[in-house]
């Protein structure tokens, strides 16, 4: 039979979550929800012009990828 690895040899480097991605994060999910066209709630309430959805869903976006793209930092 093999030996086991101690604990303390294959632990694995820690990584801290950043809060400020994850708002990040909330913030572009919420734009494209709320301003989807044809799909979004307040789109389906108010008569927005498309100008706004599709901005609001570009911005959100674009928010989604920052917010994943720094959201783990290894320490």
């Amino acid at each position: 039979m093999g030996k086991a690895n101690k604990p303390g040899n294959n632990s694995k480097p820690n990584v801290k979550v950043s809060v400020f991605h994850v708002f990040v994060i909330l913030a572009g999910a919420d734009l494209i929800l709320l301003l989807a066209p044809d799909f979004g709630i307040l789109n389906s309430i108010l008569v927005l012009p498309d100008i706004y959805s599709w901005s609001a869903v570009i911005g959100g976006l674009i928010m989604l990828v920052y917010g994943f793209n720094g959201l783990y930092k290894k320490l």
